[in-house]
C-alpha cells in the first residue's frame, strides 16, 4: 500500500496491524525504562510531571498486545507544539485525535507501511490528573485473579475484533471502568 499511515482508514490499519496477543515478555519493563529516558531527554525535565508504564505490558505475567503504553503527564504551561516537535524528532509519529483535544495527545513508534518494526510504543500525553490507567494497572498487579479475568476477556476479544483495533479497545471499556471505579480512593 502506497498511502502514508496517517492517511489510512481504520479498516486499512486494522488489516495491517491486526490484534495479536503475545506471551508476557520480561524485556518489556527494561524497554520501557530505556524509552522513558528518551522521552525525558526529548521533552526536557521542566515540562514533565511524571512518566508511567501503563497498559498490559506493565502487568507481569499478562498476555498483551506487544506495544508498550506510556502515560506522560505534563505541566499545563508546556506548549503543545513543543511536545509534538520534540517527540517527532525522537522518531514518534503524532496521531491527531480531534475528538480528544490537547492535552490528550497520542504518539506512536514502531509502525511502518510494511507492519510492525521493532518494539512498538504508544505515548499518551496528558496534564496531571487522576487517570484510570494507573489505578487499573496497580489493581491488576495486586490482584492476579482479576488480571486473569482480564486476560481471558482480551483473548476472546482479540479473536472477535482481530482487524478492528477501535472495537477491541471499546469492548474492554466496561471491564476497565468497573475495575478502575472500584480501585479509586
Amino acid at each position: 500500500m502506497d498511502k502514508p499511515l496517517g492517511q489510512m482508514t481504520e479498516e486499512e490499519l486494522g488489516k495491517l496491524f491486526p490484534i495479536t496477543l503475545s506471551d508476557p515478555d520480561p524485556r518489556w519493563a527494561g524497554r520501557y525504562q530505556i524509552e522513558k529516558e528518551k522521552i525525558r531527554n526529548a521533552l526536557g525535565p521542566d515540562c514533565i510531571i511524571s512518566i508511567e508504564h501503563i497498559g498490559s505490558t506493565a502487568i507481569p505475567g499478562l498476555k498483551a498486545k506487544p506495544s508498550i503504553d506510556i502515560l506522560v503527564q505534563i505541566t499545563e504551561v508546556t506548549p503543545d507544539q513543543h511536545i509534538i516537535e520534540q517527540l517527532q524528532q525522537a522518531a514518534y509519529n503524532f496521531i491527531p485525535r480531534p475528538e480528544n483535544p490537547a492535552p490528550h495527545m497520542m504518539f506512536a513508534k514502531g509502525y511502518t507501511k510494511a507492519g510492525l518494526k521493532g518494539q512498538a510504543f504508544h505515548i499518551h500525553v496528558r496534564y496531571k490528573g487522576d487517570w484510570d490507567e494507573i489505578y487499573f494497572r496497580d489493581y491488576l498487579i495486586a490482584h492476579p485473579e482479576v488480571a486473569r479475568e482480564y486476560e481471558e476477556l482480551k483473548i476472546r476479544l482479540s479473536m472477535e475484533f482481530k482487524n478492528d483495533r477501535e472495537g477491541y479497545t471499546e469492548a474492554k471499556t466496561d471491564f476497565v471502568k468497573m475495575v478502575s471505579g472500584n480501585t479509586k480512593r
